[in-house]
């Protein structure tokens, strides 16, 4: 249902200058503006928070051979600690409505909010096209699984370590809130709930919040304007990028000129709370 408000987050979004390369310069690009702010007007009743991939985060203690290929949660379990409980706590008292994309098991299939959602989107689906299984396809894949995360020697203990995906505490839906596990499905919700302008938080800004089944690039392609949090997300770095994390920075610079803005959560959850 639609919900019944005019009122308006007022708040600076971080936008970034792409422009204008300096060809005087021996790196063109170091012309560049790069980031600045810029104030801008949210219709409260036309914005979701959508909480993506907010899962549970395997830890060295508990999940040992888990962890040897996953060195983000615990970046992401600090956010979630701190970040999701004020940010969610805000977005709700204040009326926004509050989304969840999920993926990665069957966590959610038997909640009512999931089920809702398939019947919304009905015949709206995926593709789903497979490409052909040739023998080079094969043994490509075969070769990917050797180097390729999580190793092949971890694969198997992993699978016995039992690490499960499920909401994070922090980020549990509330009743009502809209769960979708696609971009059919969060299209759907969004249209059911007048919803043009998503603020994504979760895990992880330069893999699934781009990339996955509802994510910004997916919902771009449906028009819709795609923002982040800074502070309400991570990324996925390699040994390369993680001591100044590297790929979060490339990542919301991808999604400032590609999809919407980048806030931050202080000034945004200052602005639900103004709203109330």
């Amino acid at each position: 249902m639609k919900q019944n408000t005019s009122r308006i987050l007022k708040l600076d979004a971080h936008i970034y200058r792409n422009f204008d390369a300096d060809y005087a310069r021996d790196v063109p690009a170091e012309g560049f503006g790069g980031w600045t702010t810029a104030p801008v007007e949210l219709p409260l009743e036309e914005t979701a928070l959508v909480s993506m991939h907010a899962w549970t985060c395997c830890t060295p203690e508990q999940h040992p051979v888990t962890c040897r290929s996953e060195e983000y949660p615990q970046r992401a379990r600090r956010i979630l600690e701190t970040v999701f409980p004020p940010l969610l706590s805000a977005a709700r008292a204040a009326g926004m409505t509050v989304l969840h994309v999920v993926g990665g098991g069957d966590y959610y299939k038997d909640l009512p909010e999931y089920q809702h959602a398939v019947r919304l989107a009905g015949a709206d689906t995926e593709f789903t096209g497979d490409a052909p299984h040739s023998e080079a396809n094969i043994r490509f894949r075969a070769l990917k699984a050797q180097y390729g995360s999580p190793g092949a020697d971890n694969r198997d203990a992993m699978a016995a370590e039992g690490y499960r995906v499920d909401f994070a505490p922090q980020a549990m839906p509330l009743p009502g809130e809209g769960i979708a596990e696609n971009g059919a499905q969060l299209n759907a919700l969004c249209r059911e709930r007048g919803v043009s302008h998503l603020v994504y938080i979760g895990f992880a800004i330069n893999w699934c919040l781009l990339t996955s089944a509802g994510g910004l690039r997916d919902m771009a392609r449906r028009w819709y304007f795609c923002s982040t949090i800074r502070d309400a997300t991570t990324a996925v770095e390699n040994r390369e990028s993680a001591r100044t994390e590297a790929h979060k920075e490339e990542a919301l610079w991808r999604v400032s000129t590609g999809y919407g803005f980048v806030f931050d959560a202080e000034p945004f959850i200052a602005a639900l709370r103004r709203s109330v």
